[in-house]
Parts: structure tokens; C-alpha cells; sequence
């Protein structure tokens, strides 16, 4: 059959459309020749991105743009931590240009008619639109639905043994479909030989001008500023890069090209971007395609002020390099020897400028995606960083040179055979260095509020894990939490390296078990960094505290002696450390911190933001009942899923957005499995704020703001009692299957565009819950 997918053939197909017999004939005048642009993609942001993007997207099938609906499906998941060895990689965009390569790489076609078979795409249309859902009722149980899935991705000649076998699950699935017209719409395009017309997205004269500035600063000649370069870019290539007065919704990315500004972009699909280029290279800077999906829309601002920040932390001072680091497992293992050249200050504090950015790559990105990879984290947490002025590796040359070797990250060689022995040697190396640093810091002076750094509103972030995913806030968010996390420029640089640039999504079981068992060690890391600000006498209390029954196990197996002698100079309360810590803390930072909270920190009669309506405020001080209480108190927490969202309507038509989030609390968090075994449910509480914290929302109230009080009340008074909890969303709650859903979900990212506007983009629902 002809298929119309090229822009030449597209247009063919619209004059076959036009001049059929049944157009000829007197067909529909309501029936124009469909654009894949105007028609069509907006239907499947609409209806299908939501689930179908990015990695996780179901049978590889990235429905977030044209080039990705002619890939089409894989059997093969990207996700499967337990492979024994390594796959290809599959990168929209990146590792094949044509329908002929994915079909190489083993994808199949969803748009392609099987002789007289509708194709794949139309068949599971029909089959879900025929099978529509309750409205607002619960999905039937058997249809399994989130991570625990497992994925038939049926090639077309097997779509008759799926559909028999799951009749109700069509697409898309288990959610409420799509209208006639959209249905009727996609059949159309489909039955024509689904054409598709050229709209890549491309830079502005404005956006031009500042992308050449930005590739002739990492293309200069000369060895030095080649390194340079290298270390930028290895920091920026996750980076959706904004321009000053750019275009909105345009989105910029890092590659390494095998042409220079000013040709056409020739990319290098390297599995890594640390790995061997194979050839001659530049960096270039080319749009992001497709529609951005906020679980992997990590952005950066490029402005004339950040590339004169970059000139002069890498390009004004007098360092040289003789002779450039080559590439490979080594130098991927250690880029502190890689880059050692660089002063370390520069690296240090670029890092810290962007540190939102940078903490975001690792808690948001690949690695974070699935229970075990965030099982050794807390649940919410504080994170702050280690003033250059007072950072040892910065001011000291001799100390710098000792760490250095003790610095390297396991994960590069993935034996399977060999993994339990490479964690022991990088183990041990890292409890080598955690030693040097504890008694090279016990003869420095103790460590006052100085120790921390203050330099922007970088400076303070919150972490909320929702059991398998995780996310990062500006500002201190939430009561005290239990732990928080200080960086130095060793531990953020290695954190950035493990689990952002070295992380394969890809890798086999031996590289992922390393990288994860390692982020284990980056926690206790940090904790420790922190605990060094508390009194000397009260360290090994809290620590045991966090480390409580099998966690004691694992302190004498694997992690280091902490110091308790060493005096802090913070004056901190010994009878109440940590609480004490942060409410100094947020004290000392209220001009800094970018998260003022009266909801969860209520100190008075008031707990509401004072700057709001009447209406709204006082819709605050009631959810502030909820906030910051133990779930023995509140036992309804039990039955919330992790990252709820409240959409309160106000009297003017106006509404606000909320996320409640869930804290599961834990007897110790130092181990990837065996999470129910150290879950501690009756000290679970909750936070509110306001805003989308999280790219995968699990379920969501809408409430008029004058009916916030009965639905407190009724959240208190339903405890554990399911059928209580069952009227609460049976009143206020927007099932999967209620008519109005995707207005619902879609308007959790129009809040973001018009909250954070840089931010917005389709919010995965693959998580979203049926209660």
C-alpha cells in the first residue's frame, strides 16, 4: 500500500482525498483534508501523551510526535532492571532518523493496514471507543493499571488474540476515550494512510543569534577551553534550554555533532555523553521536538548574564592543561581526575548557581523511576549545600589531592559475575574518603551558619519521594523534616555523575544494582555532612534513630564511623537537634527561602497565606487540619495515595492548585527491597501546598472552596473505614472514568503555564489511581 508520510507523498494524499470518487461525488463539506499538525497531534497530546511518552511510554510507543507515531511499538522495555545484559539504545530523535531504522532496531509499524486490516492504531481505537467506561464508576479490577502492569504490546498480526482476551482494554486505556469526533477524526487520517507534513520546530532570528554566541564559546580552539567544554557539556545535555525573549514553548538541547555551526546538525547517538565521540565533533545546540512532557522537561535559562557567568568561572583565569583526557570506563569512573585540571572552585560554584537544575537531573531523571530506586530515600527531606569558602576540596590543594583517587563511582564495567565484588572495592574506597574527610575536618574550625551557602534561592530545596518517583522545590517546604542533606562539591558532583550522566536506562542488572547501591552511600553521605552541623554529643543518637533495627546492620556493614567529638558552633538546641536546626534555619533564610508556609508551619491562630482571597484562605485553614499530624491521629492518610491534587474553586470562577502529598515513614531507608518490612504507617503525615509537585499525579479532588470544610471533616472522620473513604470520592473525586477527566488532568498543567510558565508540560497519568 502507499504510504503517505513524507511532506511530497502528504501532498499527494490530499489531492487523492480531494479528488475521489467520493469527494466528487458531493462527500461531506464538514470533511477537509486532515493536517497531521492541526488535526491530529493535538488529539493524541490530548488523549494519549499522558501515557504514551518519553521512556516509560508503553511498548516504546511515544505518541508525543509524528516522528514517534511512525516508529511505532517495541516488545523490548526500556525499564527492565533485571536483564543480564545491556540493549540497544532506542532515543527518539537520537539512534535512527527513519521508519527503515526503527524497523531495523525491531519496531513495528501501528499505522501500516494489513492488507484489508485496519491498522494497528485504528483497531485499538475501535476496540477501547466500543467498550466505553462508567462514568465516574471504578475501572473493573482486573484491569491492571501503573507500574505493576505488564505491557502486551500485541504486533498486528496478534491485535485478534489481545482483543480477545482483554475486550475492555482498548485505547486509550482505562480512562475516558475519545469523543466521536476525535474517534471519527483519527479513523480518517488513518484509513487515508495516516500523512504527515514537516513542522520540526525551529530557532528565531533572536533565538539564532543567541545559539551561535552559545556554540562559539564551547567550539573555541585550544586545549584548555576544549576541557572546558567537555565539563559543560557533560553538566548540560539533560538541560531544556530557554532563551532570553525566546519563543514560547521552544526548548533547546546539547549534542555532539559531527558538523559545525552553521550546517546541518549530524548527531553522535553515543550511549553516554562521556563516551568515545568516534570522530571529530563540535557541540550544538538543536530544538527539542515534540511535545514537552513535564517528567523530563528539566530546564535551564540561557541569558547574555549566564554565558558572561560561564566566560569568567571557566574561560577568564590563568589555567592551562598541557595535554587533554581521553575517554572510557576510567574517566568516566572519576571525572574528578578527568577534569582535575579545571579549578575546582569554578566547577563547585557552577554547579551551585544551577542547583535546582542539578539536583532535578538526578531526583526527577531516569534513575528515580520505580519503587527500588527510590527506596533509599526518605520520604521528604530538606537539601542545602557546603559554602565554597568552607568546602576542603575548594581551599585546599594537599586534601584535594588525597580525595581525589578515593573519589571514583562504580558501574562502568556491568559483569554480572563480578558485581558483588566491584561494590565491595568501591565501597570501601568511598568509606576511605569519608574517613579522610571526617578527620581532616575535625582540625578545622567547628562550623557555623557561614558553613552553609547562601548565594540564591538555589540555595534551599525540598524533596518529596512519592514512592516511585520523586521531586525537587525551591524553597523549605513542609514541617522540620526528619533528615536533610548537605552537599559539598564531592558528594554533588559525584551524585550528578552516578545517577544523571553514567546512569544507562538501558544497562543490564549489574549496572543498575551498582548505580543504586551507590546512591545508598550518597544518602548517608550527605546525612552525615549534616550531622556535623549538630551538637557532637547528640550525632550518634539522631544517627541511630534513622538507622533504626536493620538499619544498624547496615551501618557496621557498610558505611563509615561518624565524628562525635567535633564541636559544632551553631548553637543549636542538644535536647531537640534537628527541630531546633530547622526552625533556625528558616529563620535565618526568610529573605532567601522562596516557600514561606503558614499551611504546614502554623505558629498561631492563622494558617492560611495572607495574601490570598477570603475565600481561599479560608479554604487553607481548614486543609491545614490535615497537615503535619501522624497518621495515628489521622488514619485516613492510609487510604491517600502518595501525590493527591485538590482543585479549589473560588465563588469567582478562579480556582487554586494543591498537592497533598503523602510522607510514609520508615525505621531506616538504607536498603533497595524490603520496604514493607520497615514501613512505620502510623507516623505517616501529610503536606499541603500549593502547586504541582509532582509529574505524576495519582488522583485528584475538585472542591468548591465553601464545601472544603465538609470535605476535612469528612477525611477525618472516615479513618480506616473504606466505604467512608469510597463517599468522599464518590463526592468530590475525578475517577479515571469521569466524563469531564482530561479537562480535569489537562488543567493541573494549564496551572502550571500559568504558575511557572518555562515549566509546563503534560503530566504523566500512568500512576493516577483507582479508587
Amino acid at each position: 500500500m502507499h504510504r503517505c508520510r513524507t511532506l511530497a507523498s502528504a501532498v499527494v494524499c490530499a489531492l487523492a482525498l480531494l479528488l475521489s470518487p467520493a469527494g466528487l461525488a458531493g462527500g461531506p463539506q464538514s470533511s477537509p483534508v486532515i493536517s497531521y499538525t492541526r488535526d491530529i497531534q493535538p488529539i493524541l497530546t490530548e488523549k494519549c501523551v499522558a501515557c504514551h511518552a518519553c521512556n516509560d511510554a508503553a511498548c516504546q510507543l511515544n505518541l508525543g510526535s509524528a516522528e514517534g507515531v511512525q516508529r511505532g511499538g517495541s516488545k523490548v522495555p526500556v525499564y527492565q532492571g533485571e536483564r543480564s545484559s545491556a540493549v540497544p539504545t532506542t532515543r527518539l530523535f537520537y539512534d535512527a532518523t527513519s521508519e527503515e531504522g526503527w524497523r531495523k532496531k525491531g519496531f513495528y509499524s501501528v499505522l501500516d493496514q494489513q492488507g484489508s486490516q485496519a491498522a494497528l492504531m485504528a483497531r485499538m481505537l475501535e476496540l477501547g471507543h466500543k467498550t466505553p467506561l462508567t462514568p465516574n464508576a471504578k475501572i473493573p479490577d482486573d484491569i491492571v493499571l501503573g507500574l505493576n502492569r505488564t505491557n502486551m504490546c500485541p504486533a498486528p498480526i496478534e491485535f485478534d488474540a489481545y482483543a480477545g482476551a482483554h475486550p475492555r482494554e482498548g485505547m486509550p486505556l482505562a480512562v475516558t476515550g475519545l469523543t466521536d469526533q476525535e474517534h471519527q477524526t483519527l479513523q480518517r487520517w488513518l484509513a487515508a494512510g495516516a500523512p504527515v507534513e514537516s513542522s520540526a520546530v525551529k530557532p528565531s532570528a533572536a533565538e539564532a543569534r543567541q545559539i551561535a554566541d552559545w556554540e562559539a564559546l564551547l567550539n573555541r580552539p585550544g586545549a584548555s577551553e576544549a576541557l572546558a567544554a567537555r565539563w559543560l557539556y557533560e553538566h548540560l545535555f539533560l538541560a531544556h534550554i530557554h532563551f532570553q525573549n525566546g519563543e514560547r514553548g521552544h526548548f533547546f538541547q546539547w549534542v555532539r555533532s559531527r558538523t559545525p555551526s552553521g550546517q546541518p546538525v549530524d548527531i553522535i547517538a553515543s550511549r553516554r555523553p562521556n563516551d568515545p565521540p568516534g570522530s571529530d565533533f563540535y557541540y550544538r545546540l538543536v530544538p527539542v521536538q515534540g511535545v514537552i512532557v513535564h517528567k523530563t522537561h528539566i530546564t535551564y535559562p540561557a541569558s547574555p548574564d549566564k554565558l558572561a557567568r560561564i566566560k569568567q568561572l571557566f574561560y577568564a583565569g590563568d589555567w592551562q592543561v598541557a595535554s587533554l583526557p581521553g575517554y572510557g570506563p576510567q574517566r568516566r569512573a572519576n571525572p574528578f581526575e578527568t577534569f582535575e585540571a579545571i579549578p575546582a572552585r569554578s566547577r563547585y560554584q557552577f554547579m551551585l548557581d544551577n542547583a535546582e537544575y542539578f539536583v532535578r537531573t538526578f531526583i526527577r531523571g531516569s534513575v528515580c523511576r520505580g519503587q527500588i530506586a527510590t527506596d533509599v530515600i526518605r520520604d521528604n527531606f530538606w537539601a542545602l549545600f557546603q559554602d565554597p569558602e568552607h568546602d576542603l576540596y575548594i581551599t585546599d590543594a594537599r586534601y584535594r589531592g588525597e580525595a581525589t583517587p578515593l573519589l571514583a563511582m562504580p558501574g562502568q564495567n556491568d559483569d554480572v559475575g563480578s558485581v558483588l565484588g566491584l561494590w565491595r572495592a568501591y565501597r570501601d574506597k568511598r568509606n576511605d574518603y569519608e574517613m579522610l574527610r571526617r578527620d581532616a575536618y575535625a582540625d578545622t574550625p567547628p562550623p557555623t551558619w557561614e558553613t552553609l551557602w547562601s548565594g540564591n534561592d538555589n540555595a534551599l530545596l525540598s524533596i518529596f519521594r512519592h514512592f516511585d518517583s520523586a521531586s525537587v522545590t525551591k524553597g523549605l517546604i513542609g514541617d522540620v523534616p526528619l533528615t536533610t542533606w548537605l552537599f559539598d562539591y564531592p558528594l554533588l558532583e559525584r551524585t550528578y555523575y552516578q545517577l544523571a550522566v553514567n546512569f544507562d536506562v538501558f544497562g543490564n542488572v549489574s549496572h543498575q544494582l551498582q548505580t543504586r547501591l551507590y546512591f545508598d552511600l550518597i544518602r548517608n553521605g550527605a546525612e552525615v555532612n549534616f550531622l556535623r552541623l549538630l551538637p557532637a554529643s547528640k550525632r550518634g543518637d539522631i544517627l541511630s534513630d534513622w538507622y533504626q533495627n536493620s538499619g544498624k546492620l547496615k551501618m557496621w556493614l557498610d558505611y563509615e564511623d561518624i565524628d562525635t567529638s567535633t564541636a559544632s558552633a551553631l548553637g543549636i538546641d542538644p535536647h531537640h537537634a534537628t527541630r531546633d536546626f530547622g526552625l533556625k534555619l528558616l529563620q535565618r533564610t526568610a529573605g532567601l527561602n522562596v516557600a514561606p508556609d503558614p499551611i504546614n508551619r502554623c505558629t498561631g491562630a492563622y494558617c492560611s497565606r495572607p495574601d490570598q482571597p477570603e475565600a481561599l484562605r479560608n479554604a487553607e485553614q481548614s486543609l491545614s487540619r490535615l497537615v503535619s499530624r501522624p497518621a495515628a491521629g489521622l488514619e485516613v492518610i492510609g487510604q491517600l495515595p502518595e501525590a493527591t491534587m485538590l482543585r479549589i474553586e473560588l465563588p469567582n470562577g478562579q480556582r487554586e492548585v494543591y498537592s497533598l502529598l503523602r510522607n510514609r515513614a520508615h525505621s531506616n531507608v538504607a536498603f533497595l527491597l524490603g520496604e514493607a518490612y520497615r514501613y512505620q504507617p502510623g507516623l505517616d503525615t501529610l503536606t499541603l501546598y500549593p502547586g504541582v509537585l509532582s509529574s505524576y499525579p495519582n488522583f485528584m479532588f475538585n472542591i468548591p472552596s465553601d464545601q472544603v470544610p465538609a470535605f476535612v471533616d469528612a477525611l477525618q472522620n472516615a479513618r480506616d473505614d473504606k466505604q467512608a473513604f469510597e463517599a468522599i470520592v464518590e463526592r468530590w473525586g475525578i475517577r479515571r472514568s469521569h466524563p469531564q477527566f482530561w479537562d480535569y488532568f489537562h488543567d493541573l498543567s494549564r496551572y502550571i503555564e500559568q504558575t511557572q510558565p518555562v515549566e509546563a508540560g503534560v503530566l504523566d497519568m500512568n500512576r493516577y489511581e483507582n479508587l
